[in-house]
């Protein structure tokens, strides 16, 4: 969770090109990011892999009117509704875009390609059919933000209380260098796009249409994504026994499930609002 998802990408940049909000080759070049390219492959009505541009404006005509995110887990099916083809492929690639207004749903492969030195990533997203249903276990904006409250709160207890390498100062300084790298990122961003990623934190991967509570709710999601990937990455600490370990573990999967739910809950918050009847 220390970079946003490319399913993210493309429900939050694919939904605000849907609104009318960007133009579609801002929408494609957010989409992309720093992959090389991105093309669809099993869309209705064509034989063969299109581009981005095309593919979405083939999802309008199909009824398209939104792009919701799954970021499923082994036993957490997040934001999946079925059938099983589709969740199992979503569940491998640990993400997945679902169409709202059409019984469709795209799931990235990425490849790796190019000379060593010169690796790049192309993403080819598969249309497959998925079942109309609400997603799994996908909380509110308002339930996300107090879960997370809890969760930051708990997550930086267990590493203290752990000794684990990555609580305290070393944490912060991590949260800290993650904000200035995508901020920085954001600022390359508007400076390409003619200023369209502006705005609070959290706003390089959201897009034009999103309300502020989503980008609240979904920086706090990569702060606690964040925390706990430290304490994984950065050593055993002080929980040097198996049982040690194991409680450490424990402790954390709740606190990362809820940050993945805060991150499918503020990528889909453009379509949950639209549905109240807010937008």
């Amino acid at each position: 969770m220390l970079s946003e998802p490319r399913s993210g990408r493309l429900a939050a940049w694919g939904n605000a090109l849907l609104a009318g909000l960007v133009s579609p080759d801002d929408a494609v070049l957010a989409i992309v990011g720093e992959d090389a390219v991105h093309r669809v492959e099993g869309l209705p009505g064509e034989s063969v892999p299109v581009g981005l541009t095309l593919a979405l404006g083939r999802l309008r005509s199909l009824g398209v009117a939104g792009l919701r995110v799954a970021l499923p887990a082994s036993g957490h099916p997040l934001g999946l509704s079925g059938p099983p083809e589709f969740n199992a492929r979503a569940l491998d690639a640990e993400e997945a875009v679902v169409c709202h207004g059409a019984a469709l749903g795209l799931v990235p492969e990425v490849y790796e390609v190019g000379p060593e030195g010169d690796v790049h990533a192309e993403v080819v997203w598969h249309v497959l059919p998925v079942r109309e249903a609400p997603p799994a276990d996908v909380p509110s904006l308002g339930e996300a933000e107090r879960e997370l409250a809890e969760a930051l709160r708990d997550a930086t207890a267990v590493l203290t209380r752990l000794d684990v390498a990555g609580s305290g100062p070393v944490a912060e300084a991590a949260v800290e260098a993650y904000r200035a790298r995508v901020e920085g990122a954001a600022r390359s961003a508007s400076l390409r796009g003619g200023g369209r990623a502006t705005g609070g934190r959290g706003r390089e991967v959201l897009a034009p249409g999103y309300p502020p509570r989503a980008v609240r709710v979904l920086e706090l999601a990569q702060r606690v994504g964040l925390l706990v990937s430290l304490a994984y990455e950065n050593g055993h600490g002080g929980a040097v026994s198996s049982a040690e370990m194991g409680a450490r573990s424990e402790a954390l999967r709740p606190v990362e499930r809820t940050a993945r739910r805060a991150v499918v809950a503020a990528y889909n918050a453009f379509v949950e609002e639209r549905e109240r009847g807010v937008r």
